[in-house]
């Protein structure tokens, strides 16, 4: 809920109080795009580890960078942040505290998930309003096969940012003049 109420707060600044965002482009644009890439991508890759929506950070980046590159350092930083948390969830030992507090939950997430591991990962992470962080943490403690799992997370996550940021990105050069 957080979240929403500061995108909400973003865009009304940015369409309703433009000044506010001239000023802050201004004194970015003193600095290297290239310094702004890499803080980008770096947060992209963290963000796994707060359960930020990466949907916050798209649209930040929209402010501030092309559509193109936008797109992929989005998706660079939700593969390297999901394949961290994959393999994080195992050195985190929530196997064990899911295990010991879900057992019969675990084992029915246990057999859907083998039966249909992709098509639900795909699923999972391309719905909007749920965090995929959370199926990386799923799927690292059920220790479900990396690469259908990173597959179905670039799958997934590919749709959905490339909807957020294409149209985010023609929403502002087009919506705002209408």
């Amino acid at each position: 809920m957080v979240w929403l109420i500061f995108i909400f707060a973003a865009l009304y600044l940015y369409f309703f109080h433009s000044v506010f965002f001239e000023k802050l482009l201004m004194s970015a644009s003193h600095v290297s795009i290239y310094y702004g890439y890499l803080i980008f991508l770096l947060l992209g890759c963290f963000r796994g580890f707060t359960l930020i929506p990466v949907t916050s950070l798209i649209v930040l980046g929209i402010l501030f960078f092309g559509a193109l590159p936008l797109y992929i350092l989005t998706i660079v930083g939700i593969i390297i942040s999901s394949a961290s948390v994959y393999y994080f969830s195992n050195v985190l030992r929530l196997d064990e505290l899911f295990e010991r507090k879900y057992s019969r939950r675990v084992a029915k997430v246990k057999s859907v998930l083998q039966k249909n591991e992709l098509p639900i990962i795909i699923g999972w992470s391309a719905f909007p309003f749920l965090p995929t962080d959370l199926i990386c943490y799923i799927c690292g403690t059920l220790r479900v096969n990396f690469a259908k799992f990173i597959l179905g997370v670039f799958i997934g996550e590919s749709v959905t940012s490339a909807i957020y940021i294409f149209f985010g990105h023609y929403l502002l050069l087009y919506g705002y003049n209408m």
